[in-house]
């Protein structure tokens, strides 16, 4: 339970058979998006949603189908209702090519017709592990070809001029796609492109905390500048005749605008901040999930928009103090003091 909580829903931790991708790589179900549409950003890190309708069109297919094998996988490890796909017979085996129980009869005659699937006892499965289990299902997944009168197909070769996977039919008929590419080397491509700029993003990180923390620092000193300014004017307003008491209320609001204003700017400095650093980890994780249990079908149609998503991070970088005034300054506090 503990290894895949990973693959709830970000907002109400709940399982969803709707789990939506966003820009900044959070998952959301569509319930948690519309609580938050009139909003129109997303309820972790803040970040806006751009799609009008407030419903991201990305699905996050890894995580909705890893729901899917691991429901299987369960009802593997109870027991309950293990009946062979095609006869009803007490089930023996699955195979997770055909992602079907089968009976040993069934699986004799499954092994004769259909000898490069490679079909797993129940017993196996259930002595093994989650992870085991989902690995082998990621190995013998199929991609398959995206012209949709071929789905059926597997696909085996990628055309670099559509950016698409193709059967061996379309590759032939179809003298419009050139040059080709193994589907294998391209899946592999793209898994290390992803891999290679979460690396980098890791790197980016470091300088996303540091201004975080500098940010956390002020905070603190303006809390503590704040509590010596008022202070001082308690000491000095003590010293005053009665005639200036108004201006020790005056100056004592003053300090509580300026600190208030200061509060603000920083709690939004620290709110945006915080947003690209959940960003960043939503993409560590997601990429790292990718690379661990992620078909090539999956890699093939997630890519694309995670990869735009990771440059939109590599593009952002962290604010650099220049020595500007900092929010909730107490200059002018301070001035009209030493004039009183």
């Amino acid at each position: 339970e503990d290894d895949f909580q990973f693959i709830r829903c970000e907002g109400c931790r709940q399982e969803s058979p709707n789990l939506k991708l966003l820009t900044c790589l959070h998952t959301l179900c569509l319930g948690c998006l519309s609580k938050n549409k009139p909003l129109g950003q997303c309820p972790v890190c803040q970040a806006a949603i751009p799609k009008a309708s407030g419903i991201p069109d990305m699905d996050n297919l890894l995580f909705t189908n890893l729901q899917d094998r691991l429901k299987v996988y369960k009802k593997i490890v109870d027991g309950v209702d293990l009946f062979c796909d095609n006869c009803k017979s007490a089930s023996e085996f699955w195979c997770s090519m055909c992602e079907e129980f089968l009976c040993t009869k069934c699986f004799k005659a499954h092994q004769r017709y259909l000898k490069s699937h490679e079909a797993k006892r129940v017993m196996d499965i259930r002595a093994g592990s989650a992870k085991d289990f989902l690995k082998g299902a990621r190995r013998t997944s199929n991609l398959s070809c995206s012209n949709p009168t071929h789905r059926s197909q597997t696909a085996s070769i990628y055309c670099q001029k559509c950016c698409k996977a193709l059967c061996c039919t379309c590759a032939l008929l179809d003298s419009q796609h050139a040059p080709f590419r193994d589907i294998r080397s391209e899946t592999r491509r793209r898994q290390e492109e992803l891999s290679s700029m979460s690396q980098e993003l890791k790197g980016k990180r470091s300088g996303f905390e540091a201004t975080y923390a500098a940010l956390e620092a002020e905070a603190a000193r303006l809390e503590e500048a704040q509590r010596e300014m008022r202070e001082l004017i308690r000491q000095r307003v003590e010293q005053l005749v009665r005639l200036v008491r108004r201006e020790e209320e005056e100056l004592l609001g003053l300090v509580e605008a300026r600190q208030e204003q200061g509060r603000r700017e920083l709690a939004r400095e620290l709110q945006s901040v915080a947003g690209v650093l959940r960003r960043m980890e939503a993409s560590g994780r997601l990429v790292e999930k990718m690379s661990l249990y992620a078909t090539e079908q999956e890699v093939m149609d997630m890519q694309p928009f995670i990869k735009g998503s990771l440059e939109e991070l590599q593009r952002l970088q962290p604010a650099v103090d220049q020595g500007q005034p900092r929010p909730g300054d107490l200059a002018e506090c301070r001035a009209r003091l030493q004039a009183l």
